[in-house]
């Protein structure tokens, strides 16, 4: 008996943008490792590495993150 059963399908509704394949998909279809989500709606799925990207840059110019002794 597994202790962990395997979610093949996701959500109808949840998006996800797959990082192997640079595509958008609504619900889970690539491993976790190479997706990121879960996002509301398709659109946020489509810009999450832009989203990513001003992320970053946000907390790379937070001052509560600089090491300046």
């Amino acid at each position: 008996m597994a202790l962990f059963k395997r979610r093949t399908a996701g959500k109808p509704g949840e998006w996800y943008y797959c990082l192997k394949h640079g595509t958008v998909e609504e619900g889970p279809e690539c491993r976790a490792a190479d997706r990121m989500g879960p996002y509301v709606t398709r659109q946020d799925a489509a810009h999450a590495m832009e989203t990513a990207r001003e992320r970053d840059e946000e907390w790379r110019e937070d001052p509560r993150w600089k090491d300046e002794g």
